[in-house]
């Protein structure tokens, strides 16, 4: 997950999009603290920060020797203060990655355009933003742009070498790769096919078609994988009529994007103090409250592991099933070579009760599965199947009707090569309504334990509240 953080002159004048015109003196955080950004990241689990360095107004949060429309031409600090500068050291304090997003669209500068001068005036921006700062994890832009402006071709892969060049360990990020891409939505949700696989000779920055960049290609020649950005509150910039999302819908949004292969890029817009805003912390801290009751212990940890096959034998323990009890991508279970058979069996001395599936891959050596499913022995003693998916790639998230079992076995139904498995986790989710969960042949617990999910629920989000 990465922190998305619009600022800047919109901030203060209750805009979206602003006109370029806005007087830089607006431009007035009183109280402001990039620390306490960067905390409010670390602390929630978020390994990167991005900053909005210039939006669509052209207004610079650093100093740029290019134009007077920055923080220098503001009352705060007198002129003398760099937000990107500021953020860079405090993230970097806090080992937190940062990012930068530049706009390519800019509503102030004069030259906009003119497309040789401009891109030499972006390109110069540019190299200020990824000379100064120090390290820069990623490069954010894409091709907003009013429906009346000015023609303008941007220089998109002389900017992309430029920034390979100057920060060689930053992915860019746009529609259109060539790093990371956008996943087709500002909702939040990936879809349930999700493939970091990507051809970007079929994609072009602003009109690239968004089921296929949802979905991904299967056949693609390029491993180019999906953001999901959000906005917390209705807008991306601050607004003090807005409020934020809940703790449950942001626990939602997690499952449609972490959980199907993709980053997270929230969006938490600091206020016109300069801050994140209470009641946005509060949020995040009760979304980070539910992820750690939910994921804090390993169903599957309880249970002995079997497998239809291991390469090597049983005497490899390179490749062995309980590698996939290990967090992380390096080790792995893999299953012999040129098996028609893909299955990894759990058998649990007591009642296990759960519903979620957790199944990942050790992408370094590709992405590969196509479909799989999870079966689990009902009452009496016969396989059922209660959840099914598609790709799988670095993390994949199945929620579905809570059930109980002593058994239960993930089946790879198909495979673009032998499927590898590098983490395999079984969760209780007690907060998600997954009753409404749409599943294949489930095995529900009794109903008289659905009737008191609204009751449970309710006490245990009281719980969580109290404890922020």
């Amino acid at each position: 997950m990465a922190l998305f953080l619009h600022f800047g002159p919109n901030t203060f004048t209750n805009t979206e999009w602003g006109s370029g015109h806005a007087d830089p003196s607006v431009f007035a955080p009183m109280d402001l603290n990039v620390t306490q950004w960067v905390n409010v990241a670390k602390e929630n689990g978020f390994s990167r920060v991005i900053l909005t360095a210039k939006h669509h107004d052209g207004f610079c949060l650093w100093p740029s020797d290019y134009t007077d429309y920055s923080v220098k031409s503001s009352s705060w600090k007198n002129g003398s203060g760099d937000v990107v500068g500021e953020l860079a050291e405090a993230a970097a304090k806090a080992g937190i990655q940062l990012g930068l997003y530049l706009s390519p669209w800019d509503r102030h500068e004069k030259v906009y355009g003119k497309t040789v001068e401009y891109n030499e005036y972006y390109m110069g921006q540019m190299t200020e933003l990824l000379t100064r700062y120090g390290e820069v994890k990623e490069v954010w832009l894409d091709g907003a742009k009013g429906e009346d402006e000015k023609d303008m071709e941007y220089f998109f892969d002389d900017w992309f070498s430029l920034i390979h060049q100057l920060q060689p360990g930053a992915v860019i990020f746009s529609d259109a790769g060539p790093d990371t891409r956008w996943v087709g939505d500002e909702a939040g949700y990936a879809s349930k096919t999700c493939w970091s696989l990507f051809n970007r000779s079929d994609a072009t920055i602003g009109g690239t078609d968004t089921k296929y960049s949802q979905q991904g290609d299967p056949y693609g020649h390029d491993w180019v994988p999906p953001e999901c950005d959000v906005s917390i509150r209705p807008g991306w910039f601050w607004h003090t009529d807005e409020v934020p999302k809940s703790a449950l819908t942001l626990l939602d949004l997690f499952y449609k994007s972490v959980g199907r292969n993709c980053l997270l890029l929230l969006n938490v817009p600091p206020n016109s103090s300069g801050l994140i805003s209470d009641k946005d912390i509060e949020v995040l801290r009760e979304f980070t409250k539910l992820r750690s009751f939910i994921f804090s212990h390993n169903i599957a940890e309880n249970a002995v592991l079997s497998v239809s096959s291991t390469r090597g034998g049983l005497n490899d323990s390179r490749f062995d099933s309980y590698n996939v009890l290990e967090e992380g991508i390096h080790s792995y279970w893999a299953p012999g070579k040129d098996q028609s058979s893909w299955v990894l069996y759990l058998d649990f001395p007591d009642l296990a009760t759960f519903n979620i599936l957790l199944v990942q891959e050790p992408i370094q050596m590709g992405q590969r599965i196509i479909k799989f499913h999870l079966d689990i022995l009902n009452k009496k003693g016969e396989w059922q199947k209660v959840a099914e998916g598609t790709t799988v790639g670095y993390r994949r998230l199945l929620l579905f009707p809570e059930v109980e079992t002593h058994g239960v076995r993930l089946v790879i139904d198909k495979s673009r090569a032998d499927p590898l498995i590098s983490y395999l986790g079984i969760f209780r989710d007690p907060f998600t309504n997954t009753n409404n969960v749409h599943s294949t042949n489930v095995v529900p617990k009794l109903d008289f334990k659905y009737r008191l999910f609204s009751k449970i629920q309710t006490k245990l989000l009281r719980w969580l509240q109290s404890s922020v």
